[in-house]
């Protein structure tokens, strides 16, 4: 049987079936720190009158802001991803990826498609480790020592949003403030905002402006001259806090500590905001 005959019979197979396998074939297993979030949520009911505490980190907190900083960050893979393929520059490869598979593999439509979903899986995969990448330097540098970090330093904290699931504590929030020198001045300081997270289960309730304002707070007390943070375009949620909080964009910008070629392909900018105290 001819290789056309092959693929005409295997019509059906089309890209989003090859997506859906490659986006399987990026998901981690599920550990047993995960399997306990998910039971501890399994029966929660989120309502703006829940009981929230905001207080300084613990060292018993460790793994569950660990699990919170892991999720939040990996969640906008998609998002970035559906960015990326969108861009006017990457729908024409894609289609290029296409036309030059169905030539050069003579005239296959299975080929042709892979040839184009090869492409789509290299998007995909430099979203993939532009964020996981990220969270695997956290983890070893300021995630793993978060007391050591931020508790210890006067001008440094790390806070938690507590709240009452289950009848017992669970954490389902974090936010944290590191002192930066200001460059040519006499001493003056200004806070960055970091690991400002919340469990996708405890969002739409205040939780996450709490932990901004504590955050806030916390500079004006130390006499920070500003506030300052950088997320990332696709994180609009966080983007539209952050404005209803004060926060203003002052620069826009694609360098961040992974590779470079990572950050060319997916085109993912990186939004930098300050708030004036």
């Amino acid at each position: 049987m001819s290789l056309r005959s092959d693929a005409d019979n295997c019509i059906l197979f089309t890209e989003p079936v090859i997506l859906r396998y490659i986006m399987d074939s990026f998901r981690a297993p599920v550990d047993k720190l995960v399997m306990i979030k998910q039971q501890a949520f399994s029966r929660m009911k989120i309502t703006s009158k829940m009981h929230v505490v905001i207080r300084k980190f613990q060292p018993s907190d460790s793994e569950a802001v660990k699990i919170i900083f892991q999720d939040g960050i990996k969640e906008h893979i998609t998002s970035s991803f559906i960015y990326a393929i969108s861009q006017p520059l990457h729908i024409t490869l894609t289609l290029c990826f296409c036309i030059a598979g169905y030539i050069l593999f003579g005239e296959s439509v299975v080929l042709a498609l892979l040839a184009g979903a090869s492409w789509i899986g290299l998007l995909l995969y430099c979203c993939y480790e532009f964020y996981t990448g990220y969270v695997r330097l956290k983890l070893r540098t300021d995630m793993r020592d978060i007391t050591g970090f931020y508790i210890r330093n006067p001008d440094n904290c790390f806070w938690v949003a507590e709240a009452q699931v289950n009848g017992r504590p669970l954490v389902v929030g974090m936010v944290a403030v590191e002192a930066r020198n200001i460059p040519n001045s006499d001493g003056q300081k200004y806070g960055e905002l970091f690991r400002m997270s919340v469990s996708s289960e405890c969002r739409h309730a205040g939780v996450g402006s709490r932990l901004g304002n504590v955050a806030v707070d916390f500079c004006k007390e130390r006499g920070f001259s500003k506030v300052v943070l950088q997320t990332t375009f696709p994180q609009r949620a966080a983007i539209s806090l952050y404005i209803k909080m004060g926060f203003k964009l002052v620069q826009t910008h694609t360098q961040s500590e992974g590779p470079w070629w990572i950050n060319r392909l997916i085109r993912v900018k990186i939004l930098k905001m300050e708030k004036i105290l």
